[in-house]
């Protein structure tokens, strides 16, 4: 039997690694077999883009096409070196980011028409969807200060998609909102302005709802 695919999203300081490596523990403990990968990155191909995307390391600026189509050929290499034979196996996959990031943060974020960001999307994934996307909504001020206090905690400089201004994030968030609404069957929306545990506990009750609905 294939196994399921989950994706996690949502602007920065939703929670999304922290939901989704708890995601991780919890299926893994009723019993799943379960992958857990991250976007940009989940292979050593995609780690390197990863550092160009977030962390500069080509030492120069990223047009903004260069950039979309970075995220496009990361996420192609994970989709088939990754994702894809998980799936196989019927293991659960579990991924922080996936389409939805490109589609707001490159879309709705920069400009770019956002069917042409879905085309892209759709040829480096071979069309692939999450059978479940789960949108960790935020307010954008409370998203930065909670990304702000994350870095200074762990001593760790901000990327390049953090220091971009709270137009650019508003753009970001509305465009996660609006793709929600155009795709119910798939989303679930979520205030992850709540606690740690009260967010937790909508993941889990919307993964037990999954489940019944596939057993």
């Amino acid at each position: 039997m294939r196994g399921r695919f989950i994706s996690i999203e949502g602007p920065d300081g939703g929670g999304k690694s922290t939901q989704a490596k708890r995601l991780v523990r919890a299926l893994t403990d009723s019993g799943k077999q379960v992958l857990y990968t991250r976007e940009p990155g989940g292979t050593p191909t995609g780690d390197l883009i990863r550092g160009i995307l977030q962390h500069d390391t080509s030492g120069e600026a990223i047009h903004p096409e260069t950039e979309l189509l970075l995220f496009a050929a990361s996420r192609a290499q994970l989709v088939q070196c990754v994702i894809k034979p998980a799936l196989a196996r019927g293991e659960w996959v579990i991924c922080d980011r996936f389409i939805d990031s490109t589609t707001a943060y490159q879309g709705y974020g920069r400009g770019f028409p956002v069917d042409v960001v879905k085309s892209i999307n759709e040829f480096a994934t071979q069309a692939l969807l999450p059978d479940l996307t789960l949108l960790l909504n935020v307010d954008v001020s409370l998203g930065a200060q909670r990304t702000h206090r994350r870095n200074a905690d762990i001593g760790q400089v901000e990327d390049r998609f953090e220091r971009e201004d709270d137009a650019y994030l508003t753009r970001v968030r509305d465009g996660y909102l609006a793709l929600a609404e155009a795709s119910p069957e798939r989303f679930r929306l979520i205030d992850a302005s709540r606690d740690e545990d009260s967010v937790f506990e909508t993941v889990w009750a919307l993964i037990s709802e999954l489940e019944r609905s596939v057993a």
